[in-house]
């Protein structure tokens, strides 16, 4: 569900309250609140367990092949670019351990890359709204796993065009292929799946 202002690009003023407020739901509310060029982004439901598994697995091997210096970090704060008016978290940041340091959200452009597991409840805001916003706030690489389908896709080379900045390459993958996140290159074998609801096709 999203909730979208008026004007597509919003005040100062306006992320400001916006962001007052998704510090007041807190955890208040089910699921996850995210701040978007079009306004609120609330994924109504808790991730499930294919969704965290996922996750882990993917901190896991992640961090077995990156240097030291650098975490697959999952979990709080924020990633946060307030002159685009943006606040997102992914699942998965490859970040400096000393970039982590502070406080308050995490500065976009330190990250290495963002990784996200495709929620079954809102899949657009993944392959949709943070394809967008990824690169509007300076996240170089963008990799999306989707258990619904076991397939992906990796974003990267930002480029400017009439929009705003965008990802230039995308390379999909299917699971049970490697795929390559910046630098590193991990296994996506044995990636859980979501299971089929009543009705869904296999």
């Amino acid at each position: 569900m999203s909730v979208a202002p008026n004007d597509s690009r919003p005040s100062s003023l306006h992320y400001r309250m916006l962001r007052d407020a998704v510090e007041r739901m807190g955890d208040s509310v089910p699921g996850r609140v995210e701040i978007t060029k079009e306004g609120l982004v609330h994924d109504l439901m808790s991730p499930g367990r294919p969704h965290e598994l996922t996750t882990v697995h993917l901190r896991r091997r992640l961090e077995r092949v990156m240097p030291e210096e650098l975490v697959a970090h999952s979990g709080e704060p924020d990633v946060e670019d307030a002159s685009q008016s943006i606040m997102r978290r992914p699942d998965v940041m490859v970040i400096d351990l000393a970039d982590m340091e502070g406080d308050g959200s995490f500065d976009a452009r330190t990250l290495i890359a963002a990784i996200e597991v495709v929620s079954r409840s809102n899949p657009d805001n993944d392959w949709v709204g943070k394809v967008r916003d990824y690169a509007l706030i300076g996240v170089p690489v963008y990799a999306v796993f989707d258990p619904r389908t076991g397939t992906g896709a990796v974003l990267t080379d930002i480029h400017p065009t009439p929009d705003g900045p965008r990802y230039a390459t995308r390379k999909d993958f299917v699971y049970g292929e490697d795929v390559t996140i910046a630098e590193w290159t991990i296994s996506t074998e044995d990636l859980p799946r979501y299971a089929n609801e009543p009705g869904e096709q296999p």
